[in-house]
């Protein structure tokens, strides 16, 4: 008589576990195309930088000349701005430290605020590459309709204008945050023996399609899961006003807003020289640790000329900001980074902690494939909910692939 195995009694779930298993399920269903499309935009969106200036090497990278003397700021603005058909104004620029890199002269302007569709919300948005020895002009760019521009907007909430664009996008990634949270309770190996360390942390990339499938799904969704969730949660401050305000009091320890500096121009006060390249002149000699200044010039009245110096030569969060009167190019106030509060610092590393540049290259690298991952959790999970639901309907087959 042949010896036959004894049946094994599956443990029986607990009714906390059962619900989290098909809330995991449905809600996968449900939110699997928004995280499909989150996770594939990141990815293409987080070398943009790198893929941008291999593009536009040329246009980008300039010869540096013996004496390294750039010309005025006001008169390199005067020649993008004549790039661009002398009828718009630049609002932002950005000069680097690195001798070899072009400057940019940016400008922008709103379009129908009502606007449904992105394209239509913005009237303009444009940019000039200058070559700060010798004046020429390297590049002109509509960046509306830039690539990575389109993708980054895609991410923020499906190129909608409208608030629902980013309502779609935030509650997909609670639910995300959910998915990954009750997958790794689904996940987590009741002992670590050996055989069921392998099918916690390693792939059987011998085994048939289908066990595949099932190890990529946990394996790797377990691998990416810290940086998924910082990725989700640093979408989420943007994605809701409330999130923003709780992560905000959360570290501030604080109700009360940061304090902003305010200062005014004094339009009763003039000078001969230019106004805009003494704040230029005085940030550079103020700044002597940052990576890059950006500069906004007045827009008119008693506002001021803004001037930030970011630590970094790609990252926003480590800068410090000062403020000049836009008649006289007087200092009038200046917020450091070390005066900022803890809630106000972390609010503002939210970017380059969503993108992975806070880490630099290695960060990026990580959220590349994070993202992916991502993306791919949908629909391996879904093959996985498929393969269930077809053996539900097949029991002779089922039998027969009991085990992989």
């Amino acid at each position: 008589m042949a010896l036959t195995k004894p049946i094994q009694k599956k443990t029986k779930k607990s009714r906390l576990r059962r619900i989290s298993d098909w809330l995991h399920l449905w809600l996968g269903i449900a939110s699997g195309l928004v995280v499909f499309h989150l996770g594939i935009t990141g990815c293409i969106f987080a070398f943009q930088k790198e893929i941008s200036e291999f593009i536009h090497r040329k246009e980008v990278f300039v010869e540096v000349p013996a004496n390294r003397k750039t010309i005025a700021l006001s008169t390199l603005t005067a020649t993008a701005e004549k790039a661009l058909g002398g009828k718009k104004k630049i609002t932002f620029l950005s000069s680097y430290t690195e001798p070899d890199r072009a400057w940019e002269f940016g400008t922008y302007k709103a379009g129908n605020p009502d606007a449904f569709w992105y394209f239509d919300s913005i009237d303009y948005y444009d940019l000039v590459l200058i070559n700060p020895y010798t004046g020429k002009v390297t590049l002109v760019a509509d960046h509306k309709y830039e690539f990575f521009g389109i993708i980054k907007m895609l991410h923020w909430s499906f190129l909608i204008n409208h608030p629902i664009g980013q309502q779609i996008i935030g509650w997909s990634t609670i639910i995300f945050v959910f998915l990954l949270i009750s997958g790794m309770i689904m996940w987590w190996p009741k002992n670590l023996k050996k055989s069921n360390f392998d099918k916690s942390f390693k792939i059987k990339w011998k085994a048939k399609f289908k066990r595949v499938n099932y190890d990529m799904h946990n394996v790797l969704g377990f691998y990416v899961m810290i940086i998924c969730l910082m990725l989700a949660l640093t979408g989420l401050v943007w994605a809701f006003q409330w999130f923003q305000s709780t992560v905000y009091v959360a570290a501030a320890r604080s109700t009360t807003p940061p304090k902003q500096p305010e200062a005014k121009s004094d339009s009763t006060k003039t000078i001969t020289a230019i106004p805009f390249d003494i704040a230029f002149e005085t940030a550079k000699k103020t700044f002597k640790s940052a990576d890059r200044i950006g500069m906004s010039p007045a827009e008119g009245g008693t506002t001021p000329i803004y001037a930030t110096g970011y630590r970094g030569s790609e990252t926003y969060w480590n800068f410090d900001l000062l403020l000049f009167d836009q008649y006289t190019g007087k200092l009038l106030a200046r917020k450091n980074q070390s005066e900022k509060n803890a809630g106000e610092a972390l609010i503002g590393m939210n970017y380059d902690m969503h993108v992975g540049a806070i880490l630099g290259l290695p960060g990026k690298i990580m959220a590349f494939f994070a993202s992916l991952i991502a993306a791919s959790l949908p629909i391996t999970g879904f093959i996985i909910w498929w393969g269930k639901k077809k053996k539900k309907k097949n029991p002779a087959v089922a039998e027969k692939q009991a085990h992989l």
